[in-house]
């Protein structure tokens, strides 16, 4: 099982499937790559939504469980010590942008098709890295996902079953104003970049208050630009702000909260960049996710931070978990490893998934 592994991790590795750029379509070597491990055991479909988004779909027999992997990673970036789009090993380790997140978890599921004969159901995407995902959410319009009584989002989780975690929203917002020289009095008012400062106190003591009632929103502004120099009045302020919301919180009623602050709908226009709900979404619980845990025997983690697709899957009424090998904090750095005892229990795991019966 280790080398069956290792070689589907090099193979997948060697792909490039960066986002951005998300130079993808139905016929990349990564899914021809997918094709000739899974044909003809397995029913494929591709669907190809344009721009890099693709959809890869194969089942096998009537499977219960559905098992999602994206298979686009963010850029490689510079520093390595090892080629990113290369299988490297070292003290047990395996190097490679996406060995990680989340190819290892592909890999082993690669692995277990080619060694089982258990009823099977992959969903492969390309776009949870980067902005403007949308696979997962058209698959699960499609109304397949409804053959499904549970699903495992492969994010890395040190092979602990997650339950929950933060949502996470992010904004784009533009503050207008009335352009003029600083000597006028109507800079104190009509300033764009004063105006969303304005809104940036209040949403930050808004913040801090619900933070000190222990619902903490993780709001983080990332980025604001606006003038050309200090003798100007500016006419135009644009910012870029995220807020990472509890398990149970609602996105839109939050940011329709903060973008009422100080005054801001006269001057302001907002843009959603991305809503991804928490898990699990509000007025929905984790009882048929953690049975189905505690039936497969999968050890458990507490709730984490970072948002996953599982949400989604949530959302739309399938119970949803997250497992996967590696942990958090080794994606989306320089020299991402996995470690080969993680890509091993993972198999372990995912394998007594695959015999749980509905």
């Amino acid at each position: 099982m280790k080398q069956r592994i290792l070689n589907h991790l090099q193979q997948l590795l060697a792909c490039d499937s960066q986002n951005p750029p998300r130079d993808l379509h139905a016929r990349s070597p990564i899914f021809n790559y997918l094709r000739q491990v899974l044909e003809p055991g397995f029913d494929v479909q591709i669907t190809d939504h344009d721009a890099g988004h693709v959809t890869f779909f194969a089942s096998r027999g009537a499977p219960h469980v559905l098992f999602n992997c994206h298979l686009d990673t963010v850029p490689c970036g510079s520093g390595w010590s090892v080629d990113p789009l290369a299988m490297t090993i070292k003290n047990k380790r395996v190097y490679g942008r996406g060995s990680c997140d989340i190819k290892g978890a592909a890999a082993v599921l690669l692995a277990l098709a080619e060694t089982s004969e258990q009823d099977m159901a992959l969903l492969f995407t390309t776009d949870e890295e980067g902005a403007n995902g949308c696979c997962v959410e058209r698959f699960l319009q499609t109304g397949i996902a409804g053959r499904f009584q549970q699903a495992v989002v492969c994010e890395p989780t040190r092979c602990r079953a997650v339950f929950s975690h933060r949502g996470y929203l992010s904004v784009r917002g533009h503050f207008s104003g009335v352009a003029g020289h600083s000597s006028a009095p109507q800079a104190l008012s009509e300033n764009a970049n004063h105006r969303a400062a304005r809104w940036l106190a209040a949403a930050l003591d808004y913040c801090e208050r619900e933070a000190e009632q222990g619902r903490r929103s993780c709001f983080n502004l990332g980025r604001i630009h606006g003038g050309e120099n200090s003798n100007v009045i500016t006419d135009a302020c644009d910012l870029h702000w995220s807020a990472r919301l509890e398990p149970g919180a609602d996105n839109e009623q939050f940011m329709q909260h903060l973008i009422g602050l100080a005054d801001s709908t006269r001057h302001a226009h907002w843009q959603v960049s991305f809503s991804g709900p928490p898990l699990p979404v509000a007025g929905q619980d984790d009882r048929r996710a953690r049975a189905f845990a505690h039936a497969c025997q999968l050890p458990t983690s507490p709730p984490v931070h970072f948002w996953t697709e599982a949400a989604l899957f949530c959302a739309a009424g399938v119970p949803a978990l997250v497992l996967g090998p590696g942990d958090i904090t080794q994606a989306h750095c320089i020299d991402e490893w996995v470690s080969i005892d993680q890509l091993l229990e993972c198999a372990r795991l995912f394998a007594g998934v695959l015999r749980w019966k509905y």
